[in-house]
């Protein structure tokens, strides 16, 4: 196994910068060129032959320009290419081919753009895992490089270098995953996304039951839902729903995606609550709402479990231009996902699971040789159909359905009705095919359908803003998601959660600036972390002077401090946090 090593570029019109840094030592190695000096183009071959190197967008910029510098070309020339590919507008396969820059397949590496989740920039995942350092590029792109500015440049590389080693490390679950795939598959898929990875494995399967996978050629024509034989509705308003659905036209925007007809775009009330379709799902309309069932009550949430890809297998979906042996493939790779998670298989069910998932998303991508917005469509809207048709039998069998988002509905029941509920379970599970997964309960806390915190019988959930910090979600005022789940959990006073917390980490605030932001005139950025200081100020626009939304009485905290700044102003979080209490529908 080869040893592996940070890389970054910096290209300027008269500076040229190759940065390695080896995970094993920490060691820097760095390679420049300007007037007077030439790269040595013969120690970085090596150095690329020696390492798996690992980038941020490396694939679409950092081995492209390797390959030209390797190739002699000179500091202007480079700075062209650079522009080319960063405002050119034009794909990097398509500069590539154009000036012939073919990477040399010996070089190994990985790309951690399309893994890391959340399509964000270097710096904001820096912002978003708490790198000690967030930093701008410090010197205009068009600007010309002095002799004093290049250390600036070499300590501004290594930042991005450390930055992208510890997204990296955040990284190894998936990274390690997708080793195990592409040893398993014989496919090199350590930098692609969970989509990516989807198409290619199933690309695979498909050549090999002698399919010829292609894009679509075939125009989207306007297409109608077809209704399957086991939808049903007994009340007036899910009726007046259904003719609705099956009267419209579906039809496609000039970017391939499926546009939702106007008719469906009313909400459905039923029972004191609001239903929405959508292309991505069906959602209840509910805001600022608690449940707390009483001592005589139940209350959890059932929740279809594979919902999209039981649909699929269920109506027999498949794109007409991969032929059924597509479905044969969906089917045999949702079989042994089962298969993997009964048996405790973890490797192969996480494996599974992104297949499943990640294709689904593909279905509306012109750009995808999975491209079929017939197949979308009759997934999504047949699950929202089953989802109103659940609300109904709980309504009828004595529930009360609180909450609905996209495969799963919230349902709060008298105990005498226990078996009337769970009799409907299992009557929606014989007549859709699909299966229902139940968690109960002890209450819910909804600013809104997609924003929620949910007590259960063994811990606190949120969803949304109220979710648990990740690659996906900017830092924001977390101390005072803490402080309200503390205080819904078990009445902990916020201010005492608030005081007592030490974890600058906790207190900061990340966003991105379009433009780059201002702080008293100081220049931040276009990735920008900050906390709210009682000798705080607004940040704002670079170009316009405008406010950055939320950032009244904001200190930026760029370089991340250990200690709690004596400035902090612990009033300010309380505040936020009564206020999500009572976004939360709480007194």
């Amino acid at each position: 196994m080869k040893p592996t090593a940070i890389l970054d570029i910096e290209c300027y019109v008269n500076y040229f910068l190759v940065s390695f840094k080896s995970l094993k030592t920490g060691e820097y190695k760095e390679f420049e060129m300007y007037i007077g000096k030439s790269l040595d183009i013969g120690a970085i071959k090596k150095l690329m032959l020696k390492y798996t190197t690992i980038t941020f967008n490396g694939a679409s910029y950092d081995n492209i320009m390797l390959t030209a510098a390797l190739k002699n070309w000179d500091n202007k020339k480079l700075k062209d290419l650079s522009d080319e590919i960063i405002t050119g507008g034009k794909a990097s396969w398509s500069v590539v081919k154009d000036h012939k820059l073919f990477v040399n397949k010996k070089w190994d590496y990985i790309d951690l753009i399309q893994v890391a989740p959340g399509a964000a920039s270097l710096k904001i995942y820096g912002g978003r895992i708490h790198s000690l350092k967030l930093q701008d590029l410090p010197i205009e792109p068009s600007a010309s490089i002095s002799p004093s500015q290049r250390d600036e440049l070499r300590l501004y590389c290594r930042n991005d270098l450390i930055t992208t080693k510890e997204l990296y490390s955040k990284l190894l679950p998936q990274i390690k995953l997708r080793e195990q795939l592409t040893e398993k598959y014989d496919l090199d898929l350590r930098s692609k996304s969970d989509a990516q990875i989807a198409e290619s494995i199933i690309k695979q399967y498909l050549e090999n039951y002698g399919v010829s996978v292609a894009k679509r050629t075939t125009e989207v024509e306007p297409f109608k839902y077809k209704l399957p034989e086991w939808v049903h509705f007994e009340s007036v308003a899910f009726n007046e729903m259904l003719d609705k659905v099956i009267a419209c036209t579906f039809k496609v925007n000039d970017k391939g995606s499926v546009v939702m007809p106007k008719e469906l775009s009313k909400a459905i009330e039923f029972k004191g609550a609001k239903y929405k379709f959508g292309i991505g799902g069906l959602h209840s309309q509910e805001k600022a709402q608690v449940i707390k069932p009483r001592s005589y009550q139940m209350f959890g949430e059932f929740d279809v479990a594979s919902m999209y890809p039981s649909i699929i297998i269920e109506q027999g979906l498949f794109p007409e231009h991969l032929t059924k042996n597509f479905l044969t493939v969906y089917s045999n790779i949702k079989d042994e996902r089962l298969k993997a998670k009964r048996e405790g298989d973890h490797v192969v069910n996480a494996a599974y699971k992104i297949l499943l998932n990640g294709s689904y998303g593909k279905f509306g991508s012109k750009y995808s040789f999975l491209y079929s917005p017939e197949l979308l469509i009759q997934t999504t809207i047949t699950g929202q159909l089953s989802l109103l048709m659940l609300i109904e039998k709980m309504s009828k069998a004595g529930g009360k359905v609180v909450s609905a988002n996209t495969d799963g509905v919230n349902v709060l029941y008298n105990k005498v009705n226990y078996n009337n509920i769970h009799s409907v379970q299992f009557e929606w599970e014989m007549l859709t095919g699909y299966e229902l997964e139940y968690t109960p309960y002890k209450s819910t806390f909804n600013r809104d359908v997609n924003n929620y915190i949910a007590i259960k019988e063994n811990g606190i959930k949120g969803k949304g803003a109220f979710s648990e910090p990740n690659l996906m979600k900017n830092p924001t005022n977390e101390i005072c998601i803490l402080a309200v789940k503390s205080f819904l959990l078990d009445r902990s006073p916020l201010d005492q959660t608030i005081n007592s917390c030490k974890d600058i980490t906790k207190f900061i605030n990340v966003r991105t600036v379009k433009g780059g932001a201002l702080w008293r005139d100081h220049y931040l950025g276009k990735a920008i972390r900050w906390y709210y200081s009682k000798d705080g100020d607004l940040i704002t626009y670079k170009k316009n002077g405008n406010k950055v939304p939320k950032s009244d009485g904001a200190k930026p905290i760029m370089d991340l401090c250990t200690a709690i700044p004596t400035d902090l102003n612990y009033q300010w979080y309380i505040d936020e946090a009564n206020k999500m209490l009572k976004d939360l529908g709480v007194e």
